[in-house]
């Protein structure tokens, strides 16, 4: 299954900048790691905001959920989802 997901990050201003730092290395980290596990096959940063676009490739929602709430900086994020499927007017969809 593939899904779209916009994932808006926030932050805390009063948030000890090591802390910070540390979560952030987490984060790319795990990111990296889904990546290199093929999870999630692309991921764009949308620019001059700190949100990122990302396809994710998943077997479930419940798989997808599990694998967003991993994330180091989740409690931080805003995320949006969308489920996708090929259109039939898709060049790879043509017999």
């Amino acid at each position: 299954m593939l899904f779209h997901v916009r994932m808006d990050v926030a932050i805390p201003h009063d948030l000890a900048s090591q802390e910070r730092d540390k979560l952030v290395a987490a984060e790319k980290a795990r990111a990296l790691e889904l990546q290199r596990a093929g999870k999630w096959p692309h991921l764009w940063r949308i620019v001059g905001q700190y949100s990122n676009i990302s396809v994710l490739e998943v077997d479930s929602p419940d798989e997808l959920h599990q694998i967003l709430s991993s994330l180091p900086l989740f409690p931080f994020m805003r995320i949006e989802i969308t489920a996708l499927t090929q259109h039939p007017s898709d060049l790879a969809a043509q017999p």
